[in-house]
């Protein structure tokens, strides 16, 4: 049975840098046999988390609990669960992610079991092996923008971990504003292509 990818763009722009890198990561583990899937956020209703905690009261033998929003980030988290690998993407904007992005990293905390009375929360079932690739972008250079702004990268990070996937590769592009239509140079297309096939061949 083929390997499932999903990924999560988390942009703005359609065929922008994040787009681009996804695109080419997922091409390359299709080329190894993976079936994939590119959920864009910009396309999702997608409600705010307003910290009920209401998912977080629900059995801990669940994979995780059932937001009181009945919008389209259920079914999105469905793929997910059943996915083998995940693909996150944002820019950095002001910097960490978007907020279309960080809108969908809050509703992560239906991974979380946090019953009431209980001082921290704690994790739940996880699906072994499932692994994430990280990609951000920024107008600076990557040397300094990962020193910088390193948030947008390490929330991700976080946010796959939630998940129940550990993260294998993160790329982090940098001086991708000269130009409107910028496209990946030679060196990003590889290291899209090479995170993809890392990706597959992990799961």
């Amino acid at each position: 049975m083929a390997k499932k990818i999903i990924a999560i763009v988390g942009s703005y722009r359609k065929d922008g840098i994040i787009d681009q890198t996804i695109d080419a990561v997922l091409e390359a583990a299709r080329k190894k046999g993976a079936d994939t899937e590119k959920a864009y956020l910009t396309g999702k209703h997608i409600e705010f988390c307003t910290n009920c905690r209401a998912c977080t009261q629900d059995s801990p033998e669940k994979i995780r609990g059932v937001c009181v929003f009945k919008d389209d980030m259920n079914e999105l988290l469905d793929k997910i669960d059943s996915a083998d690998g995940i693909v996150l993407g944002s820019p950095v904007n002001f910097s960490t992610v978007t907020a279309l992005m960080k809108r969908f990293i809050e509703r992560l905390i239906a991974y979380a079991y946090w019953p009431w009375g209980s001082k921290v929360p704690a994790g739940r079932i996880k699906i072994p092996g499932k692994k994430a690739v990280v990609i951000t972008a920024s107008g600076c250079p990557a040397s300094i923008a990962r020193f910088l702004m390193p948030s947008a990268i390490n929330i991700m990070k976080t946010a796959s971990r939630a998940m129940g996937a550990k993260v294998i590769k993160s790329l982090y592009f940098g001086m991708v504003c000269q130009s409107k239509d910028q496209k990946l140079n030679n060196k990003q297309l590889e290291a899209a292509q090479a995170a993809g096939r890392a990706l597959l061949e992990s799961v």
